[in-house]
């Protein structure tokens, strides 16, 4: 397919507005470009909805609870009000708590702090890192091999959850769609084999909140954890929503103010704390109202926007890569469920003969685009997708052979169009061309050398 054919097809929804889509950067070759970001997985854009929202409310910012003056009164309900935007952007039941965390992986090691004793923890070997190891300091963890398919992975839970014991308590960990595929992972009926087994389930959202809708309630799962900076809203907070009772009788994840309903001193020179039952007690400190207010900002816009007009641009978008590289032998897509699993906007691929630091770096610095190499904080799933090939090393290679082999391109509610093509147009072209500079190798990553052109 000739380069200037492709592009995404055309969507009734416009890109929704993100900070940064007017950012220009260099390029090494001469001049200026839009910068393109396409490494979304990792963090997404603000979006203009959320800032201005943040914005708007920042010279009313105050303390928040227990403050007495106008501003902490505003900010607690601010606040609390964010909680419960998440609670309706999640369609929670009715008595679930929701708590604010620093990400995801906050979230889950929380949650992993708050198993019960004796507690199995069931989790795919395909798990980003923040779902994959938290667990191993709180209990038992049986890693579970990965699928080939989604009914697959319901076959390998189902026959681990068999074995164990049926009256412990027991935790499935699975993620909603994959960090480095994109694929779409069965929920509904990993949470129906679990329950069948007595076991609970907490739902990693961290790649799935932002491209397809999240209810607890239809997926039947006890707990979801996301991230603010994946949801257009990067400033430093997350969520943990679902079942009170594990949360309610854990020690607080952090001791301090806010998590304490009343410390007394006792005659024997120690102190007796009574910790509080709500989502308070594992918020201690004070809070991240910024965080937590621009998270329910985002909620909101993406609601408004719509999740099937989302998906279905963001759809095309996926079909503009994958058609518009199909014709390139050297390009091949990682995948675990093939190639026309349903997935959100993260594709993974390795070209052969290049080193992944190597393409990534060329694509920043002659077309003023950002991608992802590496292996994605998922070192056991891209290891095993890749099964040893690795491509070529190129002419840049990192210190260990093999370590950086994959390349991510990830976008989202607020990509242009031009964006996407403009990725397949520049992969065609290295593939092609090659690089049209040199580049060297500094602490492990490839960067363009200053003696100019290759």
């Amino acid at each position: 397919m000739p380069a200037a054919a492709v592009a995404a097809a055309p969507s009734a929804l416009a890109p929704l507005p993100v900070l940064g889509r007017d950012v220009s950067v260099p390029l090494v070759t001469g001049g200026e470009v839009a910068y393109a970001a396409l490494d979304q997985a990792a963090s997404a854009p603000a979006l203009q909805r959320v800032w201005d929202d943040v914005a708007a409310y920042a010279p009313y910012y105050g303390s928040v609870h227990r403050g007495a003056g106008y501003l902490s009164q505003l900010s607690t309900d601010l606040f609390e009000n964010a909680r419960r935007t998440v609670a309706e952007f999640l369609d929670c039941r009715a008595e679930d708590q929701v708590v604010f965390t620093r990400s995801t992986t906050d979230s889950l090691n929380l949650l992993a702090a708050a198993l019960p004793d004796g507690c199995e923890v069931f989790v795919f070997e395909t798990e980003h890192h923040a779902a994959l190891l938290p667990w191993q300091r709180a209990g038992r963890v049986t890693f579970l091999d990965a699928p080939d398919s989604p009914a697959r992975a319901v076959e390998i839970l189902e026959r681990a959850l068999a074995g164990r014991d049926p009256y412990g308590p027991a935790l499935v960990c699975v993620t909603g769609a994959s960090n480095v595929t994109g694929e779409l992972w069965p929920v509904r009926e990993l949470a129906a084999a679990a329950h069948a087994h007595g076991a609970r389930i907490v739902l990693d959202a961290a790649q799935l909140a932002p491209h397809r809708a999240v209810s607890v309630r239809d997926l039947d799962v006890d707990w979801v954890a996301f991230s603010g900076h994946k949801l257009y809203a990067p400033f430093g907070s997350g969520v943990l929503a679902g079942r009170a009772d594990w949360l309610r009788e854990a020690e607080p994840y952090l001791a301090g103010g806010g998590a304490s309903r009343t410390v007394t001193r006792r005659a024997d020179g120690g102190v007796d704390v009574r910790w509080h039952e709500t989502a308070a007690r594992h918020e201690a400190g004070s809070p991240n109202v910024i965080g937590a207010y621009a998270i329910a900002s985002a909620c909101e816009a993406l609601t408004e926007a719509g999740f099937d007009a989302l998906a279905a641009r963001e759809d095309a978008l996926v079909r503009a890569v994958r058609e518009g590289l199909a014709d390139v032998p050297e390009v091949r897509f990682l995948s675990l469920f093939g190639d026309d699993a349903p997935r959100v906007g993260v594709l993974s691929f390795v070209v052969d003969g290049w080193n992944s630091s190597h393409f990534a770096a060329a694509l920043s610095a002659e077309y003023g685009i950002g991608v992802r190499d590496g292996l994605f904080c998922a070192h056991p799933l891209v290891r095993r997708l890749l099964d040893g090939d690795a491509g070529g090393a190129g002419e840049c290679g990192a210190p260990e052979a093999g370590a950086l082999n994959a390349i991510r391109v990830s976008f989202g509610a607020g990509t242009p169009e031009e964006h996407v093509s403009r990725f397949v147009r520049a992969v065609r072209e290295l593939v092609r061309d090659g690089a049209r500079w040199k580049y060297r190798t500094v602490d492990g990553r490839c960067v363009p050398d200053t003696s100019g052109r290759a």
